[in-house]
């Protein structure tokens, strides 16, 4: 049983703690940082949405102040079988240099994404949501990432920004995250993009999964031609905060769900043999962080079992019992909520409580590939 225990506490321990430790004791990878762009490529922008008449306009007029040369820029629209005003809407800006590209059938962002990506002229394609607002010197950034022939793709930066503009998401949770997504591209890239804005160069797209995320695709797309994925801080994508809890959970459950569904449906990606230290990356930032709930429910079992072996198991399932009462009073007053301490824990708990919920329903056989944005 104390084998057990120990067993729950290294797996609880690894995707956040032992794995980043150990990408720092490896060398870096050649690609470091942006290079000076010698010729400017020509992108192609695409949106995608599902009845967004609320807003996309906002969004084009956004993406038609980017500061980039007009003549090696073209922007399309996406429709996942809209059925409200949206595809209207952007037939309007086709004297703007804005093309619609029109799903029939609702079959879900990607194959909107994929239908865009065969009528798009662009040697780098980059893919944003309607709800994600780009930075207006964005795109030039985007340039200087691919004047490195290694880099494949690049991602931007999260920003939440909550109704009265200040930024958000800013956490201790959220930092963490983009510090290992640091480390991740500069080793053998990132496992996975940010879904709402990056970039990828045009072959990286020849194999796009259209029931497969975006952000895998990318990422995978790289891995197969010998190039990397790679952050770029200096990029953000800004969009608003969900402030309904209920809806936030639904959004972790399904960016979940998704995910392992994605490398369900692309297996080879976890052989080592084949892709080498980026397999690694994929079981240790992937798989195993979908396993911390389970080895969560390990190390509270075995501890409680452990409780007569000595003080030392007591201690551990005491702190247990009450991190976790904290949690539950925490997600019935969410006044509570205040306390760093308990925002930190109900945000780890409510993320971990989604991998375990999409991960039963990926056994049972549910799949989601037609999404429903989420309404910030």
């Amino acid at each position: 049983m104390e084998t057990i225990f120990w067993i729950g506490v290294a797996g609880c321990l690894y995707s956040y703690l032992i794995y980043p430790l150990v990408l720092m004791l490896l060398p870096k990878g050649r690609s470091q940082g942006p290079g000076l762009t010698a010729e400017i490529p020509v992108m192609s922008i695409i949106i995608v949405g599902h009845n967004e008449e609320g807003r996309i306009v906002a969004k084009l007029e956004n993406t038609l102040l980017l500061a980039y040369p007009r003549d090696r820029l073209e922007i399309i629209v996406a429709s996942d079988a809209s059925s409200d005003g949206m595809d209207a809407i952007v037939l309007g800006y086709g004297n703007r240099s804005v093309r619609l590209v029109r799903s029939e059938l609702r079959r879900g962002k990607e194959h909107a994404q994929l239908l865009a990506i065969a009528q798009a002229r662009g040697d780098i394609l980059v893919f944003t949501d309607v709800g994600t607002e780009i930075p207006a010197k964005a795109l030039m950034r985007l340039a200087d990432r691919f004047s490195d022939p290694k880099v494949g793709a690049v991602s931007s930066e999260d920003r939440f920004v909550s109704r009265d503009g200040s930024l958000v998401g800013e956490g201790a949770y959220v930092r963490y995250e983009m510090w290992l997504r640091r480390l991740e591209s500069q080793r053998a890239g990132l496992v996975g993009l940010s879904g709402s804005f990056f970039a990828a160069r045009r072959i990286v797209c020849d194999t796009w999964d259209d029931e497969t995320p975006s952000d895998f695709n990318a990422a995978i797309g790289c891995a197969r031609r010998g190039l990397v994925a790679v952050t770029e801080p200096s990029v953000v994508g800004y969009y608003a905060d969900i402030k309904d809890a209920a809806m936030e959970y639904r959004r972790k459950l399904r960016t979940v769900l998704r995910g392992i569904v994605g490398l369900a449906r692309h297996r080879e990606a976890l052989n080592p043999l084949a892709f080498g230290l980026f397999s690694v990356q994929i079981w240790s930032h992937k798989v195993m962080r979908w396993l911390v709930p389970w080895f969560m429910l390990v190390t509270l079992a075995s501890s409680l079992l452990l409780w007569r072996s000595g003080p030392f198991f007591r201690l551990a399932a005491s702190v247990q019992l009450i991190f976790y009462t904290g949690i539950a009073a925490a997600f019935m007053a969410p006044a509570l909520r205040r306390s760093v301490f308990l925002r930190i824990g109900y945000y780890f708990v409510q993320v971990n409580v989604a991998i375990a919920h999409a991960s039963l329903l990926f056994l049972a056989g549910r799949r989601m590939t037609v999404w429903e944005p989420s309404r910030r």
